[in-house]
């Protein structure tokens, strides 16, 4: 049990973690075209590894094509169309209506949950489904109260919900692909090896669209943010996401990053004086009371407890 709660500890913190980027950090790169941020965000702290993690080429070496191409899916899910994804969200609403990508973000347990059946075997059980239905009421109470979201004509708008409902799919595929990666790396490893296949299929992305690598753009204040991010937000984030994967279930993983829309709107609320409703603060007490359900497994019956 311990074992399980440090685990969804350590995922709830992350997904805290980056709940400040979407709301502190990152808006302060909107000088920068969003693929070039991407690689910013990872370039650097794939960097900053080399000195601790060089080791990992090693085991990188032993790979299987198939523990390959699972890397490959990670990086391509999570680091970069889920990442660029959701950066082109925000970037699009000029950050004014994050609410809209903070719903539509919520269909990540969806992807995983059914990924995880499919790809992993993972039994998806009713009382997991219970107090994750749960979590996901209130995830939405927490976003919108007893209101309906609009997402209205404007064409930004209905992009920006386009491509947070594309990040939804690619961050809970990461979710289930990371799974199965960490059968082979340990969370270290997987870290370092997600964020330089990353940073390379990005440099390739950046050389074939034309834009290249304009570094002169970076000033010193945005490459001080950068490196901010790259060890809290990014890679310290994404350590303590794997350690956490490794002791749970990619299932009770979907749930526990919903604590990302909770750290988001209090961040809101201390930086900007945003004041959470009523019905908001009953959505974050149902949506913390699920995640505990979700990630404390059931107490077995004293006869099997015998056995």
């Amino acid at each position: 049990m311990r074992r399980s709660v440090a685990g969804a500890l350590s995922i709830c913190l992350a997904a805290i973690l980056w709940g400040l980027d979407g709301v502190v950090l990152t808006p302060r790169l909107y000088a920068l075209s969003v693929p070039f941020v991407v690689f910013l965000l990872h370039l650097v702290p794939f960097v900053l590894m080399q000195p601790f993690l060089y080791p990992t080429y090693g085991a990188l070496r032993r790979l299987a094509f198939a523990d390959w191409l699972t890397l490959a899916l990670v990086a391509l899910c999570g680091g970069i169309v889920g990442t660029f994804s959701i950066v082109k969200a925000l970037f699009l609403v000029d950050f004014n209506q994050v609410s809209v990508v903070v719903l539509l973000q919520k269909l990540q347990p969806v992807f995983a949950i059914l990924l995880a059946a499919i790809i992993l075997g993972e039994r998806v059980t009713r009382r997991f489904l219970l107090w994750s239905s749960l979590a996901i009421a209130g995830a939405y109470l927490l976003a919108f109260g007893l209101a309906v979201p609009a997402v209205g004509s404007d064409s930004r708008t209905a992009m920006a919900a386009a491509w947070a409902a594309v990040a939804a799919a690619a961050f809970g595929s990461a979710t289930v692909f990371g799974k199965r990666l960490l059968q082979v790396l340990d969370f270290r490893q997987a870290t370092f090896a997600r964020y330089g296949l990353t940073t390379l299929l990005a440099l390739g992305f950046l050389m074939l669209s034309g834009e290249g690598v304009p570094f002169a753009s970076v000033t010193p204040t945005l490459w001080v943010l950068i490196l901010i991010i790259g060890l809290t937000t990014g890679s310290g984030a994404i350590l303590l996401y794997y350690f956490g994967l490794s002791r749970v279930p990619a299932t009770v993983s979907a749930i526990c990053e919903m604590c990302l829309p909770l750290s988001a709107i209090i961040l809101d609320y201390l930086i900007n004086g945003s004041r959470l409703g009523p019905w908001q603060w009953v959505g974050a007490v149902i949506l913390m009371f699920a995640i505990f359900r979700v990630s404390v497994p059931p107490a077995k019956p004293s006869s099997e407890r015998a056995t």
